[in-house]
């Protein structure tokens, strides 16, 4: 299951260079030959793209390595490290292009040539495409950095949107509308801005230890409650570290139980919890004496 999880995620993240090598080079030579600043901002998105897949993917490497000494609780901790830095490079592209556009939107420039509308319908269609498989790949794998990867290819389509939008405006409108080319780039930076904010909070979350959805919380505690010899499950502390759970729990049973059984009971609840949750890496159990009166020996 690991292995298989490692090679989707490395596959996605491949293919996600290979076609932001191509998309960019052509973005970019079409936003210098055909004069347009929203598709050279379009451009800087997608080598930004590139950058991160290449953090994504020596994120997946690094999670997907066993625990070792130096860190008992493995390396998963490696994909919202990635997913991070991923979301901080989209909010830094979103605040260059924004203030090179404001800059620029105030000076007269040659409009945009007509063919720029071909190349960015085309990357339209492509990162759409590719949007849909890297996310589907991403949300079956339980994998952070590669839906961030794939929000990156999201937000590279909703640029492109918003550059076809300006230039069209720009050669309908003629050089007085040229500003519109820079109006789309500014656009462009706030969605890829807005998106960055919105991948960075949860990679956040989990790297600060938020407890997951109470769901799945709700389903350990009945998981462990259903073990014979367990009275109750006092308290339940999850995290979530990658695709994996660490689980901490307070078992109590009865206080004449043998410091044998009680132990016994204690594998029973982690093999339990474990074998109904593969995701579940470790559960710590800690066994308390139920607070009932001890019967008296007569």
């Amino acid at each position: 299951m690991a292995k298989d999880r490692l090679q989707r995620g490395l596959r996605t993240t491949f293919l996600g260079i290979v076609v932001n090598v191509v998309l960019g080079a052509a973005k970019f030579a079409a936003g210098i030959f055909g004069h347009s600043h929203a598709l050279i901002a379009d451009a800087t998105e997608s080598f930004v793209d590139i950058f991160n897949s290449l953090v994504v993917w020596r994120g997946i490497v690094v999670a997907a390595a066993p625990a070792d000494e130096e860190h008992p609780y493995g390396h998963s901790k490696a994909e919202p490290l990635a997913a991070a830095f991923g979301a901080i490079m989209l909010l830094v592209a979103a605040t260059w292009i924004a203030a090179k556009a404001l800059v620029e939107i105030t000076e007269p420039h040659a409009s945009p040539k007509w063919f720029t509308l071909v190349v960015l319908v085309v990357v339209i269609a492509v990162k759409e495409g590719l949007f849909r498989f890297v996310i589907g790949e991403g949300e079956a794998t339980d994998n952070s950095a590669v839906k961030t990867d794939a929000w990156h290819h999201r937000s590279d389509a909703i640029t492109s949107a918003g550059a076809f939008i300006g230039i069209s405006i720009a050669l309908v409108g003629g050089g007085k509308f040229s500003w519109a080319d820079d109006a789309a780039a500014i656009f462009c930076a706030i969605i890829i801005g807005f998106n960055g904010w919105l991948l960075l909070r949860p990679a956040l979350s989990e790297l600060m230890d938020k407890a997951p959805d109470p769901k799945i919380i709700e389903r350990i505690r009945r998981l462990a409650s259903g073990v014979g010899g367990v009275e109750r499950v006092e308290k339940c502390f999850v995290r979530k570290a990658g695709h994996l759970f660490f689980v901490e729990m307070h078992v109590e049973v009865n206080p004449q139980m043998t410091v044998l059984r009680s132990h016994e009971i204690a594998h029973e609840v982690k093999d339990q919890i474990r074998g109904q949750m593969p995701n579940v890496s470790d559960v710590l159990v800690h066994i308390e004496p139920l607070n009932i009166a001890a019967k008296c020996s007569s």
